[in-house]
């Protein structure tokens, strides 16, 4: 069995819902309503110990792409997040699982928003099996820390694709 991931908030390639998008808080001049879609996954390989889960903007013009969500130490027996997991206040994480720094400078979710009237923005949702528990993380750690744990403790990724565009 493949391992691979699907939303029942989006389909792969699909426009993401207003719902999805950063919302006027940041300050960035859209007015969605920042709540990270459902993701659910399955086919995880023998030896998993955790997941993690990220949201990535390839198409960010910073010349690294943007990290907007990221979340490690999944336990292994959990095979999906809620619709709004990446709210912070929301509590609806797993135990055990830790959402770490993005590139809006905090932990959690933030929703696209990428410059008006740009090419319409790639938001890969990526899930990944992992051979460790935990990763050696605070909710301070940056995207690119993480990522640099994860290219050495992936067993499998699967990823989901949302485009936004203003």
């Amino acid at each position: 069995m493949a391992f691979t991931v699907r939303s029942d908030s989006f389909k792969d390639g699909d426009y993401l819902a207003q719902e999805h998008i950063l919302s006027a808080d940041f300050g960035f001049g859209c007015a969605g309503g920042n709540k990270s879609p459902h993701l659910a996954w399955s086919g995880a390989p023998a030896g998993t110990k955790s997941f993690a889960v990220t949201c990535f903007d390839p198409d960010a013009p910073t010349g690294s792409g943007f990290w907007h969500w990221v979340v490690v130490n999944i336990p292994p027996t959990v095979t999906e997040l809620a619709a709004d997991a990446g709210n912070r206040s929301a509590a609806k994480l797993p135990k055990g699982a830790l959402q770490t720094r993005t590139d809006f400078g905090a932990p959690g979710y933030g929703g696209p928003c990428p410059p008006q009237d740009d090419h319409p923005h790639r938001y890969l949702f990526t899930v990944f099996a992992v051979g460790t528990e935990s990763l050696s993380a605070t909710a301070d750690t940056s995207a690119a820390v993480i990522g640099f744990q994860l290219n050495f403790n992936t067993l499998a990724k699967a990823a989901i694709m949302g485009l936004y565009k203003r």
